[in-house]
């Protein structure tokens, strides 16, 4: 292999990705769908979550697209064990018509959710996002996230998480932008910093609250009272 020319990067590796769902023609179309992306490879399918498993563990993808109803072992439990070995991003892809199939994934580890209508540059964002350490939350998906979370708001306030003091003024300025689904680039206008000292913020902000990625910074905003839905 030829070395990069002086000054410019080194190429990147394209993101590995297995796509699991029971319907052949699903699984058929996402991968048509990311053929087409030069960052991007499609390196296994399988027809339900033990299949995930097993095909994950040979490939090493950097993401999984996940379906949930599945025979054999649902997308739930699979997102759960996949986590568990660290064998890859998980991204649930959903219909959108049981709420607690998307809480339970939230809460085994899952890093994304996207609703299988999306469009294609959507589900090429998703992958590339959650490849590169980012979570992602459907904006759809997100607004009923926040409302079964806040359904109980009429409750007692709860004291504010002490995880919280271990935070700067700015970090807590950023978590909050982050819970409201602003992009590093959003941030960085609103607050009028560079995007690289964004980006050192958001770090900071999910190594201190010893979050994985921006959806359980979400999740710890509201759990946290930040936020509410009106400011979504």
């Amino acid at each position: 292999m030829s070395a990069a020319p002086d000054g410019a990067a080194p190429p990147t590796a394209p993101l590995r990705v297995l796509l699991v769902d029971d319907h052949a023609m699903v699984r058929s179309g996402f991968a048509l769908m990311l053929s087409v992306e030069d960052d991007v490879e499609v390196v296994g399918e399988a027809a339900n979550g033990a299949e995930a498993v097993v095909v994950a563990r040979e490939t090493r993808p950097d993401v999984v697209l996940m379906d949930v109803q599945m025979p054999v072992l649902d997308g739930i439990e699979a997102t759960r064990r996949l986590v568990a070995e660290d064998l890859g991003k998980v991204v649930i892809l959903t219909t959108f018509d049981r709420d607690d199939y998307l809480f339970d994934a939230l809460a085994a580890g899952a890093s994304g959710f996207l609703l299988k209508n999306a469009e294609p540059e959507q589900l090429v964002e998703a992958v590339r996002a959650i490849g590169h350490g980012h979570g992602l939350l459907a904006p759809e998906v997100t607004r009923r996230v926040i409302e079964r979370m806040t359904g109980e708001r009429d409750a007692p306030a709860r004291p504010e998480p002490p995880e919280l003091a271990r935070l700067t003024d700015r970090e807590r300025e950023v978590l909050v932008l982050m819970a409201r689904g602003r992009s590093n680039a959003e941030i960085a206008k609103d607050l009028f910093l560079g995007e690289a000292t964004v980006k050192t913020h958001v770090s900071n902000c999910l190594a201190k609250l010893h979050l994985r990625d921006r959806v359980q910074a979400v999740v710890f905003a509201y759990e946290a009272g930040l936020i509410t839905p009106t400011e979504a």
